[in-house]
């Protein structure tokens, strides 16, 4: 099992403490260290800054959304970043949701899976540097020659020569089509949330993925992610109750009453009821309810939390269901540091 380090996307001010949080991330031996982004600060800027004062841990986005950029954008930061760091970046893209979309970058959040397909090509022929860019696909033609073109598109390829034309792409996905085209065209899986009580369930996405034809991994060349609370406590329900008002607010009000895909995931993971109400809940301003709404199993199925021994007890399922990544969040030097010694032995 491998650690990844997750310090997501900045908060109303800079951080201050995350530059010692990688340096100590590297030291210990975690694998990767991940950023974020939302409507706020960019996922790739940090990654150079850190770049700069590392030699080892890998350096991911976890996600870069997709309607944020163009996809020759996306490839140039990539291949940028890629160099810059002796080939240590991984591309973590996603979706992100319609209120983000269209409200923020301005972009149409329908066919996804078609939208998606389409962008990971264009980047991974800008990888390979064969030729000049083409895509005549509908969501992100190349050369445009839509309403207001002045027809001078020219199809280039680019200028410099990427570092590895394999650079890893990884796909935050949460529903079972979503999942399937990951494990068909991508590298790994970035799953928010993610239950080994019920990889089966996953698993099947994922088979049928990697059975199309032209899928470029197999299960067992192929990585996966998983957002995982990592807490050593000798009281596991309190500090289970601790970890529910982060659950409530992505369960009942990350999204839309009409789409939120991560209400979605527990309803599939055997809480459509409890997703409902904690919605329902949310939705009507009954924010406290929404929090004691929220399953302590819920809650004990995506993370980690308890003793040492327990924790390294339920730690097999979690190698055995897939998982090659625990991706944890920074919060403490001492967090980091309490986590690698448990997992890792450091």
């Amino acid at each position: 099992m491998k650690l990844g380090l997750q310090l997501g996307y900045w908060q109303a001010q800079k951080p201050t403490d995350h530059l010692e949080k990688v340096l100590e991330a590297e030291k210990l031996g975690y694998d990767i260290v991940f950023t974020a982004e939302s409507w706020g600060s960019d996922a790739y800027t940090p990654l150079s800054w850190w770049g700069a004062h590392t030699s080892r841990i890998r350096l991911g986005t976890a996600v870069v959304q997709i309607s944020g950029r163009t996809p020759t954008s996306t490839a140039m930061h990539s291949l940028t970043l890629d160099h810059l760091s002796d080939g240590r970046h991984v591309l973590g893209l996603g979706l992100s949701g319609p209120q983000v979309v269209e409200g923020w970058y301005g972009q149409p959040f329908g066919k996804p899976l078609a939208r998606t397909r389409e962008y990971i090509d264009i980047i991974r022929q800008v990888m390979r540097r064969e030729g000049p860019v083409t895509n005549d696909g509908p969501h992100y033609p190349l050369p445009f020659t839509g309403e207001n073109s002045v027809g001078l598109g020219k199809p280039l390829k680019p200028i410099v020569h990427p570092l590895r034309a394999d650079l890893p792409i990884w796909l935050g996905s949460e529903g079972p089509k979503n999942v399937a085209l990951t494990a068909e065209i991508a590298d790994g899986w970035l799953p928010i949330y993610y239950a080994p009580r019920v990889h089966k369930m996953y698993d099947e996405w994922l088979d049928e993925g990697f059975a199309r034809a032209g899928a470029r991994r197999t299960r067992e060349t192929f990585e996966v992610a998983a957002n995982c609370g990592v807490v050593v406590t000798d009281d596991r329900d309190a500090m289970l109750d601790q970890m529910k008002p982060g659950l409530a607010f992505y369960i009942g009000g990350m999204g839309s009453k009409e789409m939120n895909f991560h209400k979605n995931v527990f309803a599939r993971m055997g809480y459509e009821k409890e997703a409902e109400e904690i919605q329902d809940l949310f939705f009507d301003g009954e924010r406290e309810r929404a929090v004691a709404a929220v399953p302590r199993q819920a809650v004990a199925d995506i993370n980690l939390v308890g003793t040492v021994d327990q924790i390294r007890d339920e730690l097999p399922a979690w190698e055995e269901a897939g998982v090659t990544h625990l991706v944890i969040g920074g919060g403490s030097i001492e967090q980091i540091r309490l986590v690698a010694e448990v997992i890792l032995g450091a």
